[in-house]
């Protein structure tokens, strides 16, 4: 059946490629992010686009209210606006700390209430939060991004929990490595950030890392089309998981003790 669709991060990135296949699967998609002319493309081909930040109250209020003026309801909001901000723990200031939660993590709960009392009326809903295999399994310099996914990770649980009773399901996908600009932005990030010369070597090795596995990063249609079966089966997975490394990262984050775990991921960094 035909659903009304809200994508945040719709601007760039995954977010783009779901506003583009959903919206030739037959859905209603609104895709929202905060520069309009980064999604004049999408626009083109029919989805109704929204400027929206989701650090800022106002623009999802309006944005929600447009879309249930409009349509009469909202079936589906997808959680996707999100960035890495990496750096060394005793670099990261406080406040970018801050803004990558307030993207991250606040966004996508104040967009959740936002929708939820829609969906409990018409006792159908679908909260799909675009989390990372990051919200499972930790890497050194990326603290307060995966101190974000891991935030997502545990709010989604309790949601779920919460809103099954009105026939709102929340779904959490966990990407692994993905062709994207997500790494690039990530990267230079790092650079900006890490000045301290004590966390050189690590940062330079983290780097070729980074690099290394972008070639076997996959193609975000599969990331694509886990948001289609979260979004089609009658009753979804709690998790849906997919990407480079995704599956057998997370089975040895789940089998390892920490301190063997934390030996075979630095020695990737070698």
């Amino acid at each position: 059946m035909k659903k009304v669709i809200l994508i945040t991060g719709a601007s760039a990135g995954m977010g783009k490629d779901f506003a583009r296949h959903l919206l030739a699967d037959g859905h209603i998609v609104y895709g929202a992010a905060r520069r309009l002319d980064k999604m004049e493309d999408i626009r083109k081909l029919g989805v109704k686009i929204l400027e929206m930040d989701v650090t800022d109250e106002t623009s999802m209020v309006n944005g929600v209210d447009t879309i249930i003026k409009t349509e009469g309801r909202i079936d589906v909001l997808v959680n996707n606006a999100g960035f890495g901000s990496y750096g060394p723990f005793e670099d990261v200031s406080i406040k970018d700390a801050k803004y990558q939660l307030d993207v991250n993590v606040f966004g996508a709960v104040r967009l959740s209430q936002l929708v939820i009392p829609y969906m409990r009326k018409q006792h159908f809903g679908r909260i799909i939060n675009i989390s990372s295999i990051g919200g499972k399994i930790t890497t050194p310099l990326g603290g307060w991004y995966h101190a974000s996914k891991f935030a997502l990770e545990a709010l989604s649980d309790s949601m779920r929990n919460e809103v099954e009773q009105f026939g709102i399901d929340v779904v959490v996908i966990e990407p692994g490595g993905v062709k994207s600009e997500w790494s690039t932005i990530a990267a230079d990030n790092l650079k900006k950030t890490s000045g301290n010369p004590v966390y050189k070597s690590l940062i330079d090795r983290f780097a070729v890392s980074f690099k290394k596995t972008e070639a076997n990063n996959a193609d975000p249609l599969v990331i694509v089309n886990l948001v289609r079966k979260a979004i089609q089966s009658k009753k979804p997975k709690t998790r849906y998981s997919g990407g480079y490394m995704a599956k057998p990262a997370l089975f040895m984050r789940w089998l390892l003790p920490d301190r063997l775990f934390d030996k075979i991921l630095m020695s990737q960094l070698k």
